[in-house]
């Protein structure tokens, strides 16, 4: 419980009037209980998912709040995480009724938006909050709740990758993700010229010196330290799928230049037609005579670093991935984007 110390506390110091010497005895608590809230129970729980966003998260019950005559209550739902006492809570949905349905996708934001840990069982404390009139009364509680909620989330963990490539600066520098959350395998596709590290985000989400990062340890055999004064890692001046592992603390880069290539290209399924990157738009472009047939992508003219089709439906394209049908027979401007890390995609317009 976070304490506060009342501005009385100097008059009873001064006069005697406390027998506290200590500003832990003066403290602000939640206010006390004016109605009940009358379901979910205090200790029930949820697993929410990415999957079922509309599907109903949480579902209240309160009493009426008691205003001495009858008028228009206005009723707002508060959550917390547990322990914090409310001193940020925040305001989840508003009504003049005395009950809400809130969804799945609403009460994830709210629970990760308290603090709670995707993925990981987490307290919310719940009240509810009651005013009257146009300029609002002074508010009258409910009593606390515990609802246990299981968040997601749809972002992957990301490091960043500041260098000389980008002025060194954490909050603008290319990112690199991890497979899902929870795991530390990131990956990414970045122009690199020189001296880099790797940073990760502080608990807020933002990348600034200062947080945890990593570099070289001094062997340049691909090991990774977060120790004071580790080496930066270095790489000459090109385009690399970059990987990294905060576990097993290894990494490895590989140059890379990305072609189009299939029964559908001009070059068949036996070489490559190159592409040109954008250091504007970080995109791999080139303008193609493509047949109605299939096509893929892959890197350095070899099948070792290959990107195919969206199989398993993530919005990415899978590296071994299936073919790609053409749209049909035509000159077109393909553009592959590797910028937004495990997020790859492509684009063909018509010429």
């Amino acid at each position: 419980m976070k304490k506060i110390v009342k501005p009385i506390l100097a008059f009873a110091l001064l006069f005697g009037a406390a027998s506290c010497t200590d500003e832990q005895d003066l403290i602000f608590t939640t206010p006390p209980a004016e109605f009940k809230i009358l379901s979910p129970q205090s200790g029930e729980s949820v697993v929410l998912s990415p999957e079922t966003p509309l599907n109903p998260g949480l579902a209240l019950t309160w009493e009426n709040a008691d205003y001495g005559a009858v008028t228009q209550v206005n009723y707002t739902i508060q959550v917390d995480k547990s322990g914090d006492n409310f001193d940020t809570p925040l305001d989840v949905t508003s009504t003049t009724k005395t009950f809400a349905t809130i969804n799945s996708d609403v009460l994830n934001g709210a629970s990760v938006a308290s603090g709670l840990t995707p993925f990981t069982q987490g307290g919310l404390e719940i009240r509810i909050k009651s005013t009257i009139g146009t300029t609002p009364s002074q508010a009258k509680y409910s009593d606390v709740i515990s609802y246990l909620v299981t968040p997601y989330s749809t972002d992957l963990p990301k490091l960043a990758v500041p260098g000389n490539h980008q002025g060194w600066n954490p909050p603008t520098a290319p990112r690199i993700a991890a497979s899902a959350f929870g795991q530390t395998d990131y990956e990414g596709y970045v122009w690199l010229d020189g001296e880099y590290k790797f940073v990760a985000p502080d608990a807020s989400g933002n990348f600034n010196w200062g947080n945890t990062d990593w570099g070289d340890d001094g062997s340049f055999s691909g090991v990774l330290v977060d120790e004071t004064g580790e080496a930066n890692c270095s790489a000459a001046a090109g385009y690399y799928r970059v990987q990294a592992n905060t576990t097993t603390l290894t990494y490895t880069v590989t140059p890379t230049t990305w072609g189009i290539i299939g029964s559908a290209t001009p070059g068949g399924w036996g070489s490559s037609t190159p592409l040109t990157y954008n250091t504007t738009t970080k995109k791999w472009t080139g303008t193609v005579v493509l047949t109605a047939a299939e096509f893929k992508f892959r890197a350095n003219d070899a099948w070792t670093i290959n990107l195919g089709g969206d199989g398993n439906d993530d919005d990415s394209m899978d590296y071994d991935g299936p073919n790609i049908a053409s749209p049909g027979a035509g000159t077109y401007l393909v553009e592959l984007d590797l910028s937004n890390p495990r997020k790859y995609s492509y684009t063909l317009t018509a010429q």
